[in-house]
Order: structure tokens, then sequence, then C-alpha cells
């Protein structure tokens, strides 16, 4: 199975490069894989994924695909807020992410950074996803738990959901469940564009 490069950037959406951000975001699927008690192989015959690959993955040696990333989340049961490294605490508040405390998860070859607003893995996680120009999940659909929404707030957006594509500007938005067979895309060939992207997941199973 061919893999498009992913990869964990640090805060303020900068990465330290994708070998490093790879071995972040491994670690933190193994540690979650492990807090569940699940195996390698439990989690190669649920995603059908290789166990070598997955190994990999969780070494920092390969970069996994956003469908990949999704699929192994949705089986821990978690949403992608869980495998960022976290945002700063924001104050005593609790509650808040200052602006130069957000952590990024990059897609490197894909061209796409999900800034994570929010705090921590939860039902719902708030993203400011930027895509360059050209950029986009692929042909292959992402079909995961939960619910999303959005709003393009720079540059156009192509969404295809379950065969129907729509192209939406700034300004338009969107709600679909994740269920659907989805992927999206920047049309522009010299415009980046710029989504405030909203998922909705189950609760972590116990």
């Amino acid at each position: 199975m061919h893999m498009k490069q992913a990869a964990t950037g640090r805060r303020n959406g900068q990465a330290d490069g994708p070998l490093t951000a790879d071995r972040a975001v491994g670690q933190r699927l193994r540690a979650l894989r492990q807090a569940r008690g699940l195996s390698l192989k439990t989690v190669a015959a649920a995603t059908g994924l290789s166990i070598g690959y997955l190994s990999q993955v969780e070494r920092g040696l390969s970069s996994p695909s956003l469908r990949v990333l999704t699929g192994v989340a949705d089986l821990l049961g978690i949403g992608l807020g869980a495998l960022f490294d976290g945002p700063g605490a924001g104050g005593a508040e609790g509650f808040v992410t200052r602006a130069g405390e957000r952590a990024a998860l990059t897609l490197w070859r894909a061209g796409i950074t999900k800034q994570l607003l929010t705090q921590g893995d939860s039902a719902l996680s708030l993203f400011l996803m930027q895509l360059a120009p050209l950029a986009g999940t692929g042909d292959e659909p992402l079909v995961h738990d939960g619910e999303e929404a959005g709003l393009v707030m720079e540059g156009a957006l192509v969404l295809t959901v379950e065969g129907t594509t729509v192209e939406l500007q700034a300004g338009d938005s969107f709600r679909f469940a994740s269920r659907r067979p989805h992927r999206y895309r920047n049309p522009h060939p010299d415009r980046p564009a710029a989504v405030l992207w909203v998922n909705a997941v189950p609760r972590a199973r116990e």
C-alpha cells in the first residue's frame, strides 16, 4: 500500500521537519493504542493495514496519510485532535487556546496544514485548515465516525461527498456526516485556501 506523507507539526503551526514530526505522531499513536490495550495485530486486522506498516508509523519511519490517520483514530475512538502535541494551557481559564499556542498537523506531500484551535481530545474539535495551491486529499475518499462542518474563509474549496462535487467560495459553508465518503481540494494553481473546519466525533471508548 502506498501512503501519502503526513506529519505532525509543533506549536504555532511550525513543524520541526517531516522526520521529527513523524516520530511525534507515531509515539502518540502507540501511547493511545497501548492505553486501550490493543495489539498491533488487532489494529492491523481492523484497519486493513499491515502490522509492519503500523509498526513503522509508530516508530516514525513511515508517514501516514490523512485517510490512515482518521481510520486508526476511528478505531481508537478518538478525534484527530488527540494526535496533536496539544496547545498550551491558555492561562487560568482552561478553555482558551491562545493564537501563539496552537498545535498543527501537517500533511507535507498533500500540502495541507491543520491548526488545532481547541484544547485536547474531545467530542468537538475546531481546526483552521490551510491548503496550498492544488493541494487536496487525493482520489481515495475519507470515511470515519462523526460529523463535520466548515466555512471557507479564503480562496476556494472543491468538496465531493458521496459522488456529489461542489465548488465553494469564501463565505460558503457545509455540513455532512463523516461516514459519507468525502474528499476535498484547492482547485486554484496559484492561490492558497483557508477553511474553518469542525469535526464532531463520538466520545472515546473506554
